[in-house]
């Protein structure tokens, strides 16, 4: 097992500044060349510290403007606009980027795509939801009207 201080965000794993036990190889041929994360020293502590300030004091300002942006978009529904055959039915189905393209182009702000959650896939026209994760404690739903592209 390999000890690392996490330098960015891996889902799953933690946030930057995080100091996590990962399987060797895992590390050796992702985390670390990806620059997601450094190895563990003992002058690294430091280095944490210092992370985790910068953080926290990211953390609040980030808050304020999440909660913002949640009343935004689940205050609005977001219309896609999407290929589509007879009675509705979709060429494919929507993804996350979609979904992330159709909430800047509405004018409610820009979303990570690797935040967003679709429970099952879109498949139809119609009125769905999706979920967005914008803080570790703020959700929002997103409204989504599928509509077939002219």
């Amino acid at each position: 097992m390999a000890k690392l201080i996490l330098t960015n965000e891996v889902a799953g794993l933690g946030s930057a500044g995080d100091v996590v036990e990962v399987k060797n190889g895992y590390a050796r041929n992702y985390l670390v060349p990806q620059g997601f994360a450094v190895n563990w020293t003992r002058g690294g502590e430091k280095q944490v510290a210092s992370i985790q300030a910068a953080r926290q004091a990211r953390a609040i300002h980030v808050h304020e403007d999440a909660v913002a942006l949640k009343t935004a978009i689940e205050g609005a529904k977001v219309r896609l606009a999407v290929k589509a055959g007879a009675e509705g039915r979709l060429f494919g189905s929507v993804k996350t980027a979609d979904v992330a393209d159709a909430v800047k182009a509405a004018g409610l702000g820009e979303l990570d795509k690797r935040k967003i959650v679709i429970a099952s896939p879109i498949k139809s026209t119609g009125e769905r939801t999706a979920t967005v994760r914008l803080t570790d404690d703020v959700t929002a739903t997103i409204t989504l009207q599928v509509v077939a592209a002219k």
